[in-house]
């Protein structure tokens, strides 16, 4: 049976790969996913609709009421309606839903280096190709520079992650407005995922919403809500784009999970005192792996202000796949930096979203492992 030659392109996800290394007892410091539990009451919310019921297909954009308290939640950034808001099956599947609504065959999409794993290879499903713009200085910020330099006529899209998958970069001011200005300037769509807006521990989150003529915003409950086995995300566009990501999700998807979504607005109310305690606990745990990585000799941290990743660099001549490998050996999962793009070789990302006891034990792998290693 034949495979497509497009998804023959795309290679398999260097994440993915470190995951079937692991075995029951091995420190996995590579997922990231919250440990905590959900809101309660959004359990309770999924557990009554679908005892009530409530099973069956619902509207292509998601349920109203659910499109509104998002709209009313995010309007903190920006005044947003709920005909702004499409309810998505995950945030992954809103970033393909905009690349396919978007991207045409030969389109160029500019993608973060080092960033989240799949931006390129969904440009390539959508038929385009994608070109890396690095990620520089000790905070990771977008490279204006490099950016303008890499676009050329075929450059449709820029994707923008913030706060960061891997490094835990918040976007500053200055960058945040230069990107902003550059699309405008070059007529070309800014794709923002903001997914860990939530999980901001110095600073502000700086969000793409006051320019929706001119970007498109994903977001999404599984880390908001530690639900990332719901399956459940969304996405902000302005009303002319909003009919066309419809329309695509309806090929996708007839409709978002219907018990999901009543649990997702279940707890939407009281969700800043969840997420209140949730930031304290990862900045306690946050706190906790920089300073031990800090104390490695030849390692070096900067601390991240958002999401749950520390993105530490290393000195030791081996490539970070094959140390990744040295410490899975070891029993600590973790992800090679050049999953996330060449310009993440020579580091390694770790997820804080694990209890300090995993964290601590993890940290005392990677001494030994990497002591060795530069013996």
């Amino acid at each position: 049976m034949k495979v497509s030659q497009r998804l023959q392109k795309v290679p398999m996800s260097g994440i993915r790969k470190m995951f079937d290394l692991a075995s029951p007892s091995s420190i996995n410091l590579g997922l990231g996913e919250p440990d905590l539990l959900p809101p309660a009451k959004a359990i309770d919310g999924m557990t009554a609709a679908a005892e009530n019921g409530l099973n069956k297909y619902g509207p292509t954009a998601g349920i109203m009421e659910l499109r509104k308290a998002v709209a009313e939640r995010y309007s903190m950034y920006h005044p947003l309606e709920a005909s702004q808001v499409m309810i998505t099956p995950s945030g992954s599947s809103a970033l393909l839903e905009i690349m396919m609504s978007c991207i045409d065959p030969g389109d160029e999409v500019l993608v973060p280096s080092p960033g989240f794993v799949i931006y390129g290879p969904q440009a390539m499903l959508a038929g385009g190709r994608f070109t890396e713009y690095r990620m520089s200085g000790p905070d990771f910020q977008p490279d204006i520079d490099d950016i303008q330099s890499k676009i050329g006529p075929d450059t449709r899209m820029i994707v923008v992650n913030n706060p960061s998958n891997p490094t835990g970069s918040v976007l500053a001011e200055d960058t945040y407005g230069a990107l902003a200005d550059l699309a405008a300037d070059k007529g070309i769509t800014i794709l923002s995922d903001e997914v860990y807006d939530s999980f901001v521990y110095e600073g502000r989150h700086l969000s793409f919403l006051p320019y929706l003529d001119r970007a498109i915003v994903v977001g999404g409950f599984s880390k908001m809500m530690a639900v990332t086995g719901w399956r459940l995300g969304f996405l902000m566009a302005g009303e002319e784009m909003m009919d066309a990501l419809v329309k695509m999700q309806y090929h996708l998807c007839a409709s978002p999970n219907m018990p999901a979504m009543y649990g997702a607005l279940a707890a939407m109310p009281g969700i800043d005192d969840y997420l209140k305690d949730a930031r304290t606990i990862f900045k306690r745990r946050r706190d906790l792996i920089v300073s031990r990585i800090m104390e490695i000799d030849g390692m070096d941290v900067a601390t991240p202000h958002g999401a749950f990743y520390a993105f530490p660099s290393y000195d030791a001549d081996i490539p970070s796949a094959d140390l990744a490998m040295r410490l899975a050996e070891a029993g600590l999962i973790c992800t090679p930096g050049s999953a996330f793009g060449s310009y993440g070789e020579g580091h390694l990302r770790f997820s804080y979203a694990a209890d300090e006891a995993k964290i601590s034990r993890g940290m005392d792998i990677l001494a030994e492992t990497y002591g060795k290693v530069r013996e």
